[in-house]
């Protein structure tokens, strides 16, 4: 069946570059293996998932086995086009996509991707995991793939301290002892999981003095910013201040991020400061 665009929960939005056409000022019938290549990154954002930790926890990766591209149109210099993928099929040990490649409305290319999942060092089929059957299935039945959980440093620490740990200590070279203090014990954390339970998103509400509340030790995975999940692990910790009665709320932004603040609410307080070696801001938004 040939498919439409509506048939597509992830679409991953693209533009031609100059390098991708050829003599005939039309893309180079190659690349749109690269787009659907291209648009399995997308795929994964849309699972709310990290895909070398998650085939790393399974024990076994996934590898091309077939690929087949029928062309209806051609896609030209500077076009925007859409690249969908949704799982067609899943069978023992492998995992069938169905893709295609839209400019508007306009199909131009569909593809079929078969992946065979096995193990990474004899390069041998595996049956494909539960969990990673759960993510291609859930996302294509819309399942919601992020779950909130709003909590205690009892519940909620091992999660955070290993998203803390992941961004904080492993990408921004802050010392380890840094990343936990005292104030967890008596925060309000919050940590959103995706279907196998991994954190992709953490942070903390603590008590900068009776009436105002201090955000801090926000992170979001890599593969997941710019997705607006860092908007919704804000305004989630912004909410439960203002639920416990607070009339305004700081944190301390790195400058790199101040804009991301801004445009949740929130107004710089005071002059630039060093903050374990990252130059940072005071920012503030009142209830």
């Amino acid at each position: 069946m040939t498919p439409k665009k509506s048939d597509f929960r992830c679409l991953d939005r693209m533009r031609v570059r100059w390098a991708e056409v050829d003599l005939q000022k039309i893309v180079f019938n190659a690349h749109y293996l690269m787009y659907f290549d291209t648009a399995l990154a997308a795929l994964w954002r849309g699972f709310a998932a990290d895909y070398h930790p998650t085939m790393a926890l399974m024990d076994g990766d996934l590898y091309v086995k077939k690929v087949s591209i029928e062309y209806f149109a051609s896609a030209e210099y500077d076009d925007v086009i859409d690249v969908g993928l949704r799982c067609a099929r899943i069978g023992n040990s492998s995992i069938t996509l169905q893709g295609g490649i839209f400019r508007g409305q306009q199909l131009l290319v569909t593809g079929e991707l078969i992946y065979v999942f096995a193990d990474p060092h004899s390069q041998t089929s595996k049956p494909v995991p539960p969990g990673l059957r759960r993510l291609y299935e859930g996302f294509d039945a819309g399942e919601q793939m992020v779950q909130q959980r709003l909590g205690n440093w009892q519940t909620l620490g091992d999660g955070s301290t290993a998203l803390r740990h992941q961004v904080f200590a492993q990408e921004q070279g802050i010392a380890p002892d840094l990343m936990c203090d005292a104030h967890d014990a008596t925060g309000v954390h919050a940590v959103f999981v995706n279907l196998l339970e991994q954190p992709i998103a953490c942070g903390r509400l603590v008590h900068e003095s009776a009436s105002c509340g201090r955000i801090g030790r926000m992170a979001v995975a890599r593969p997941l910013r710019s997705s607006g999940l860092g908007g919704q692990l804000l305004q989630s910790l912004v909410e439960a201040s203002r639920q416990r009665g607070d009339r305004a709320v700081t944190l301390h932004a790195q400058v790199s991020a101040q804009s991301f603040y801004e445009k949740h609410g929130f107004t710089a307080q005071g002059p630039v400061f060093d903050e374990a070696g990252i130059p940072h801001i005071e920012m503030q938004k009142t209830f």
